[in-house]
Formats: structure tokens, C-alpha cells, sequence
């Protein structure tokens, strides 16, 4: 996982699941892991977003930190996905030249395929 604001660059998560809960809290996170340096291998990227289009055009919280990550991930030819609840699928999200785009969006209600 990226670390907040990429400040201690990627972890690689080691729980237990019987502890996957507390892992999953980046207190638990930063517990449970080991600075990754190098990441060899991407897959799938899970990137978070205030709001999305279908266009696969992502807000962020601003600092463009998302992008870089899915800049990363994109290198690795994975698929970016956001998690969003349906109200944060919007008709349009202003967009700059450095902005990245994600491929799928899932919500509570649907998965949105997009079309590049």
C-alpha cells in the first residue's frame, strides 16, 4: 500500500488475518509492514477519491498524490480502481493536464467499466 502522502513511500502489509481488521488502519498498517522500496509487481491499484465520473476522470483531496501513485501503478500496466459511494458518482470532474484517470469504478450499487 502507498503510505499517507507517500511520505515512507509503499509498505508491504504482513497480518494475520485474524488480525486483518487492525491491519487495515494505517496505525495498523505501519505495525504490520515493511518499507518496500522497489515495488517488482502491481496488479491492481486502489486508489480513494472525493468524486468520479464515467469518463474515468478522478478528484483527489488535492496534493497529487493519488496521481503519482496511479502514474506507478500504470507502469506496471495495472488496473486502477476506485471505491466510491453512488452519490460520489458525478456527471462531470474538472480535470487538468496531469490528472490520471482511473478504469473501474465500484459502489454499493454498481461496477462502472470504463472505456479509455
Amino acid at each position: 500500500m502507498a503510505s499517507p502522502r507517500l511520505k515512507s513511500g509503499f509498505l508491504l502489509i504482513d497480518a494475520p488475518i485474524s488480525l486483518a481488521k487492525k491491519a487495515s488502519t494505517i496505525r495498523g498498517a505501519f505495525g504490520f509492514s515493511k518499507p518496500i522500496e522497489n515495488p517488482q509487481q502491481i496488479d491492481l491499484a486502489v486508489i480513494g477519491s472525493v468524486a468520479v465520473d464515467k469518463n474515468g476522470n478522478r478528484l483527489g483531496k488535492g496534493g497529487g498524490y493519488g496521481d503519482q501513485e496511479i502514474k506507478l501503478a500504470r507502469s506496471f500496466n495495472a488496473q486502477i480502481v476506485s471505491n466510491v459511494h453512488s452519490l460520489q458518482v458525478v456527471s462531470k470532474v474538472p480535470v487538468d493536464i496531469w490528472d490520471e484517470k482511473i478504469d473501474i469504478i465500484i459502489t454499493e450499487k454498481e461496477i462502472i467499466r470504463i472505456e479509455h
